[in-house]
């Protein structure tokens, strides 16, 4: 092969080998477009779905808060105490590093929806009930729990309805759960309502401030209380529980 051949070969190689390299750069940034075209999908069907899982779910708690305020109707001493008592839970769950599923968030609000099975007469006694009227009192949990057993979407929250007056010293009911076996949602739960009981007006008490219902619920760690979720609480200030009931009165 002469010298002038041997040129022009290398000549048509390098051309065949550019040509073959655009040809390879076409076909990469038109597989590139291609991904860029998918991932803009993804990303519009991933808005679109959030979107609608957000609609759901307000869906969701707008039907639960209906139920809360229907029970709560009853008692207008009791007006927006499950709102409270959620938003409480909600902010000691944090502090306790406890994960809450929007499903507990409905237990926290549907906790007393079997009094609607208990009679006012009962319900709003001013004196101490007589023990056959402790023994229907007692069975709202139950109640509650048994009215929500068919909504799929409230399965966490039933646990709530169910255990949401268990004691840490298994002297609560319905089950006489003790420690740890109270599920962690409901023991959050318990000192959320027993710290809105104590800074809310009632017929029976005036509102105790904000350090007294501390104390109170202090000296019961242990006893009512699982001692865990009393550090947590003891770590939120009362000013972050003020702004809370002042904004959802």
């Amino acid at each position: 092969m002469t010298r002038s051949t041997r040129a022009s070969h290398g000549k048509d190689t390098v051309a065949s080998l550019r040509a073959r390299l655009a040809r390879l750069e076409r076909e990469a940034a038109a597989r590139q477009r291609q991904l860029e075209h998918y991932a803009a999908d993804l990303r519009e069907i991933f808005k679109q779905e959030r979107n609608r899982a957000q609609e759901l779910r307000r869906s969701y708690k707008a039907t639960v808060l209906a139920l809360a305020n229907a029970v709560e109707a009853r008692d207008a001493y009791t007006g927006k105490h499950a709102e409270r008592v959620a938003a409480y839970g909600l902010r000691i769950a944090r502090a306790a590093g406890i994960d809450v599923d929007p499903q507990v968030e409905f237990g926290f609000l549907l906790h007393d929806i079997g009094k609607v099975a208990v009679p006012d007469g009962i319900l709003f006694k001013p004196g101490p009930l007589t023990e056959d009227e402790r023994a229907l009192m007692v069975t709202h949990p139950t109640i509650g729990s048994e009215i929500l057993r068919h909504v799929d979407f409230l399965d966490e929250a039933k646990v709530v309805v169910l255990h949401h007056h268990e004691r840490w010293d298994g002297t609560g009911y319905p089950a006489r759960l003790a420690g740890e076996e109270i599920p962690v949602h409901a023991r959050v739960f318990a000192v959320a309502d027993t710290l809105d009981a104590l800074t809310t007006d009632r017929p029976y008490q005036q509102a105790a401030p904000w350090a007294q219902a501390r104390r109170e619920i202090r000296a019961h760690g242990r006893t009512q209380f699982d001692p865990a979720i009393v550090a947590a609480y003891e770590a939120v200030p009362d000013e972050a529980f003020a702004r809370i009931r002042d904004g959802i009165a």
